[in-house]
């Protein structure tokens, strides 16, 4: 049987695991009335509260499993990321030992690997990081910053994104209007035969293929990753 104890160690909260000595077996308590007053019983399918809790030790306990559940998702995008590192040829196996979502553990993966240990705020929460991991180094300090200073709520900071992009630079969409191709003659002229044919203009025409050929890429490339990791699960 595991448990869990924590400890501080230079402010920072560590959770170290050791193996309790065998022991007498106890008599499982009957309810939740039986715990010590201001008490939370965690389990596996759900938590046992005091019915005498007060409003105060409610709320603390609510900030606590707040936190719990942000800070699990940075747990298991560590988890990972040292499994793929370490045990490439195994971590699969732990996956499905452990019961995990592979789909989801890569997502937390990915974030946790955009993010360095040391850059993450500990004031704001992993899908604030989430939001701007896409983003340059250099832009995702710049945001951090201000979500931390302005204590954004998630939504709040995916508001703010969407405004910037919005409020880009018009010289900046004019300079991606106005990107040139060279192309050969005739493939101009095959190119404006094929769109005369399927009614539509030039310009349509090219995007639509374009997004077309993209959209086919990019399911293939899906499609093959699906098939990369259900041989690798299976070897």
């Amino acid at each position: 049987m595991m448990t869990n104890r924590t400890s501080d160690l230079e402010g920072a909260k560590v959770a170290t695991f050791r193996r309790r000595p065998q022991a007498l077996p106890r008599q499982r308590r009957s309810s939740g009335d039986e715990l010590r007053h201001g008490q939370v019983l965690t389990t596996k399918v759900g938590l046992q509260i005091p019915a005498g809790m007060s409003y105060e030790d409610w709320e603390q306990a609510g900030r606590q499993l707040s936190g719990i559940v942000d800070s699990s998702s940075w747990w298991l995008g560590d988890w990972l990321v040292h499994g793929k590192d370490h045990y490439t040829d195994r971590y699969q196996r732990g996956i499905r030992t452990a019961g995990l979502q592979y789909q989801t553990l890569r997502n937390y993966a990915w974030v946790a690997r955009r993010f360095e240990f040391g850059r993450r705020r500990h004031a704001l929460t992993f899908q604030h990081h989430a939001e701007i991991a896409s983003l340059p180094v250099e832009e995702q300090e710049l945001w951090l910053d201000r979500a931390e200073q302005k204590k954004w709520t998630t939504k709040q900071l995916r508001g703010a994104l969407r405004m910037a992009r919005a409020d880009e630079p018009r010289s900046a969409k004019q300079l991606e209007t106005t990107r040139r191709l060279a192309l050969p003659g005739s493939r101009l002229q095959w190119w404006h035969k094929a769109a005369e044919q399927s009614g539509l203009g030039l310009e349509q025409w090219v995007l639509e293929t374009l997004d077309s050929a993209a959209g086919q890429a990019l399911d293939e490339m899906a499609e093959m990753e699906e098939v990369q990791e259900r041989a690798s699960i299976s070897a």
